[in-house]
């Protein structure tokens, strides 16, 4: 079985911080790349931002370089999106993927499996 279930989302004002968590059900965990993206209401599903398999290389979408940073614990099984300076067009729901592959994409359809989601809100 693999399933991924995201948390830390909620309502936040637009300048403050949430710490999304991804826990991951996955025997090899540490072989995984890890992405996080997102989607709000009548927009297509983006990137955000994935972390290789020992975290020493990370990727992130223009929109948000300098403010949300990705980090994984391969010991924990779990991958976390800090998001800073949060930003009312940040609103949407947020997931987190995995992928059996080296290479950092930004495509969804290149990730394997899927959390359900987390939603985060931002107000202004």
């Amino acid at each position: 079985q693999v399933q991924l279930v995201e948390s830390g989302g909620g309502l936040v004002q637009a300048g403050g911080s949430l710490r999304l968590s991804c826990a991951a059900s996955i025997r090899t965990f540490a072989n995984y790349v890890m992405g996080w993206f997102r989607q709000a209401p009548g927009k297509e599903r983006e990137f955000v931002a994935a972390i290789s398999w020992s975290g020493d290389s990370t990727n992130y979408a223009d929109s948000v370089k300098g403010r949300f940073t990705i980090s994984r614990d391969n010991a924990k099984n779990t991958v976390y999106l800090q998001m800073n300076s949060l930003k009312f067009e940040d609103t949407a729901v947020y997931f987190c993927a995995a992928k059996l592959n080296h290479v950092l994409v930004m495509s969804a359809g290149e990730y394997n499996y899927w959390g359900r989601g987390t939603q985060v809100t931002v107000s202004s």
